[in-house]
């Protein structure tokens, strides 16, 4: 079962620059999976990701799981658009929109979130801390604030 939970961090200066840095690496490396999705009409996660998956770890630093999750995000983000043209969200398939979303890549803002999972990182409760993972290496001890329910 999956847990989503919502968290603020609370990061020192130089820990917020390296986790800025962090999704900076990961939206590059996903928006560069995208192009290469989009060029070869790949959009499923096996397929893409042994096309892309050893490039992305030496070209933009990731790891190895952070590297799979910019993979999943880069499918999920193909098969959001193809529901949301399926469902007319982007007009007829006449229109500027629609023509834009089908004929150029998907591209990720650079501060996009990154999903992570327990792989790329870990909580402490009672310190109210997390480690995770950064282009930096990992970094230990992030504050982190919630609500009681969220905890």
């Amino acid at each position: 079962m999956k847990l989503v939970v919502q968290v603020k961090l609370l990061p020192t200066p130089g820990q917020a620059s390296a986790l800025e840095a962090t999704l900076r690496a990961c939206n590059r490396a996903a928006t560069h999976a995208s192009a290469v999705a989009f060029a070869e009409g790949l959009k499923d996660r096996n397929g893409l990701q042994k096309k892309v998956y050893a490039d992305l770890k030496a070209d933009f630093g990731l790891a190895a799981q952070p590297t799979v999750r910019v993979v999943k995000k880069v499918v999920d983000a193909y098969a959001t658009l193809k529901a949301n043209l399926r469902a007319g969200n982007l007009g007829p398939s006449t229109s500027k929109r629609y023509r834009t979303a089908v004929g150029t890549p998907v591209v990720f803002r650079p501060g996009a979130a990154q999903p992570f999972d327990d792989r790329c990182l870990s909580w402490q409760y009672d310190a109210r801390t997390v480690s995770i993972w950064t282009v930096d290496g990992r970094m230990k001890g992030v504050r982190f604030a919630c609500s009681p329910d969220q905890l």
